[in-house]
């Protein structure tokens, strides 16, 4: 059932703040939760540090200009499947987003846009 991989993307601006990011924080993963606070905003980790299982699904593996190693994208496999028809694209817009995420002293937040693809 999760043999197709939505393809995930980065914009400009999204790829600019995961180099900064990587600098101080070393490699970085994203996880996207259904959850009722923040449910459109992936979270940015250091690697590792947000524990996913069973209920996780891995998007994809983003590789970012002048980054050594893939940033891992996952999401919450609930959310997954209302997704999973869409085009994901990671965008960064002003404003805080949630404390847990690393982008959030930085006065900016991390977003999922979605665009449909066809069936």
């Amino acid at each position: 059932m999760y043999e197709e991989t939505p393809r995930v993307e980065l914009t400009a601006a999204a790829a600019d703040l995961l180099r900064r990011l990587r600098a101080t924080h070393g490699p970085l993963m994203f996880h996207q939760s259904g959850g009722c606070c923040d449910g459109s905003a992936p979270m940015c980790y250091p690697r590792g540090e947000f524990r996913t299982g069973d209920a996780d699904v891995l998007l994809a593996e983003l590789d970012v200009e002048g980054v050594a190693e893939p940033v891992a994208f996952w999401m919450a496999r609930s959310q997954y499947e209302v997704w999973s028809h869409t085009r994901l694209i990671v965008d960064v817009v002003e404003g805080r987003g949630s404390g847990f995420s690393l982008e959030a002293p930085e006065g900016v937040r991390f977003l999922t846009r979605s665009r449909v693809v066809g069936a």
